[in-house]
């Protein structure tokens, strides 16, 4: 196939500025507004830094000390004195908790247990060298809640999960008083108790097909605020009282499902909400808070989150998420109602020419609407592009707007890329969730199909250079593509995707065990249906694949285990077909180090060169691909 032309493309954007390790990102204000603590490079793996808020970043100093995977998150202690920080070993998923005190250095590992996952519920201003964890270190199946000190690391059994608790929250006393439970029927239940002591007892039951969660306790620690969809299609903010049960209404959409709520420190009060349809938008519940939005708004450009916020309120830590530049972040001065710029996570993408990315809402052939994004490549004329379809994990999850490392690099390569909400996705309420059900490699990916019909349609897309690409539910959505559409698209990229059914249910993790009945009634029931189940996945009908395929795999993933790349793999080699297979022996559900994703890009982008002729740069010593 000859090579996309160049004419007027931008050029060619280092795969390392877009999948390196960002210079600095992730930002949170310590609850005493005297520091900034963010994740950066330390020898080449992103560790914890901490600075004096009002000082430069040559003031920062590094307080961790990982050598081979990056922090994935952290979180100020309500002392402001500890980061609590989780890491996993290989992607492995077990992630432990860690505490750093960065008066003294002293690191501590909270949760020093093997084959145990563990995360945080919460902390309070009241009780600041407390936090509260969950933990399967009883059972690895079962959550249970635990106390840790952090002057001591010690853990103290606080709640143990009956066998259904899939969430603990807890009060403004620190006492973890409410619980959402699943339901051997697929549905879901809001439990409550008055005191740790206390029996516990339903105040909101969900029937499977309906959504929602508590979100915390209400002031005076009476009531909860809890997300619903409840008789209803969108998700609400209520207050559900604990005494009672009655719900009250605080705010709602008709169009979209509450996506966010801005929390006050230590008043505790929802000040504002999120909903996010093509956008993220925000709604003032609060008037005190209603100019401080309308400032945000306007003083910088992009969709902001407000990540952090001093104790006193007096200063924020804002995210602005822009779809042709790099993650901004600012501090914003309540007093002054200003923002100060901190920094943007790829500094060196600042220069480059990136694409921008078009809410779309695209139909599905029965009627329903797919909230989509189309990116264009810049300096080319929007018609008969090659295309890459990026399906989205989950599968119940979300494409959003705004920036993204993966579509800028396949826009600058010179594709077209759109991305689609296809039923199933989150966001749009329970009916388009729903719509879902039962339909893996159905009515899920017919709106696939028909988005790409719409994109040929409209003239964006070359019919014959259509490529599709995804991770998890995305890779695939990537094997269903061409083994279910065959001719339908020109190579397919799967990342750590399942090929049967049967075996992915069968391999589920062991602290997945209270939802498994949600993924049976929406994927099907191995015990009953192993034929459905068979006709819904890839791996039986390996012997249709007849355009190329890529597949990277993580030797270490929990989710999607090895053994479901390597069935479809063996499959297609037994039939005497090509597969160009990656396996990454010390990554798990995707690639966590920067080393890995250069391999990954660098063998994908000349992987779709070579198919669709699009551009590509060449690889760097360091960057062969692992092929297994």
């Amino acid at each position: 196939m000859p090579p996309y032309s160049e004419n007027n493309l931008p050029p060619l954007i280092a795969r390392t500025l877009l999948f390196g390790n960002p210079e600095r990102s992730a930002p949170q204000i310590s609850p005493d507004g005297a520091r900034l603590a963010f994740l950066a490079p330390r020898d080449g793996v992103m560790n914890l830094w901490v600075r004096p808020l009002s000082g430069g970043g040559g003031d920062a100093v590094p307080v961790t000390h990982e050598k081979v995977r990056p922090i994935p998150g952290f979180h100020w202690a309500e002392n402001s004195r500890h980061l609590v920080y989780s890491q996993d070993k290989g992607g492995d998923e077990n992630y432990h908790l860690y505490s750093v005190d960065i008066e003294t250095g002293q690191e501590a590992d909270l949760t020093p247990f093997e084959n145990v996952q563990a995360s945080l519920i919460g902390a309070e201003p009241s009780h600041p060298d407390t936090v509260l964890i969950r933990m399967n270190h009883r059972d690895p199946r079962l959550m249970d809640a635990y106390r840790v000190d952090l002057a001591t690391a010690e853990l103290s059994l606080i709640g143990e999960n009956p066998g259904s608790y899939v969430a603990w929250i807890a009060d403004h006393d620190l006492r973890v008083r409410a619980a959402l439970a699943n339901l051997p029927d697929g549905g879901s239940e809001v439990r409550a108790r008055d005191n740790e002591a206390g029996e516990w007892r339903t105040l909101l039951r969900f029937d499977f097909g309906e959504q929602g969660s508590p979100i915390g306790f209400t002031p005076d620690n009476r009531g909860l605020y809890v997300s619903s969809n409840k008789d209803v299609d969108t998700q609400r903010l209520y207050i559900l009282d604990i005494a009672t049960g009655a719900l009250t209404l605080l705010h709602s959409r008709d169009d979209a499902d509450l996506s966010g709520a801005l929390v006050h420190p230590t008043k505790h009060t929802v000040q504002a909400v999120a909903y996010n349809r093509a956008r993220q938008e925000w709604v003032a519940l609060d008037p005190q808070i209603e100019a401080d939005l309308r400032a945000l708004g306007e003083q910088a450009e992009g969709d902001f989150t407000v990540t952090s916020r001093s104790r006193d309120d007096a200063a924020w830590v804002v995210e602005y998420i822009r779809d042709d530049d790099p993650v901004a972040y600012y501090v914003y001065d309540r007093a002054a109602r200003n923002v100060t710029f901190l920094f943007t996570a790829r500094p060196d993408l600042e220069a480059a020419t990136l694409a921008k990315m078009l809410p779309v809402e695209i139909p599905a052939r029965d009627g329903l609407r797919l909230q989509s994004y189309l990116t264009l490549p810049p300096g080319v004329e929007a018609k008969q592009l090659p295309l890459v379809l990026c399906v989205h994990g989950g599968p119940w999850a979300r494409n959003l707007w705004g920036f993204s490392a993966t579509v800028q690099w396949l826009a600058n390569r010179g594709y077209a890329v759109l991305e689609v909400n296809y039923r199933g996705s989150t966001g749009f309420g329970k009916a388009f969730i729903n719509a879902g059900n039962r339909e893996w490699a159905g009515k899920m990916h017919d709106d696939l199909v028909d988005a790409v019909e719409w994109a040929v349609q409209n003239g964006y897309a070359d019919p014959n250079r259509v490529a599709i690409f995804g991770g998890s539910y995305g890779g695939y959505a990537a094997l269903v593509g061409l083994t279910f559409t065959p001719e339908l698209f020109a190579c397919g990229v799967d990342i750590v995707g399942p090929s049967s059914l049967l075996t992915l249910m069968a391999s589920i993790p062991p602290y997945w065990a209270p939802l498994r009945a949600q993924f049976v009634r929406r994927i099907g029931d191995p015990e009953t249906e192993e034929e459905f189940l068979k006709s819904r996945s890839p791996l039986f009908f390996a012997d249709r694949i007849v355009r190329p395929l890529l597949i990277a795999q993580g030797a270490n993933d929990p989710r999607v285990k090895q053994a479901e790349s390597d069935q479809v793999v063996e499959a297609m080699r037994r039939n005497g077909q090509e597969v160009l297979y990656l396996l990454f022996e010390d990554e798990g559900h995707g690639f966590a180090r920067p080393e890995n994703r250069l391999k990954f890009y660098a063998a994908a982008e000349k992987f779709l060169a070579d198919h669709l002729g699009g551009r590509y740069e060449p690889a760097h010593p360091g960057e062969e691909a692992p092929v297994s």
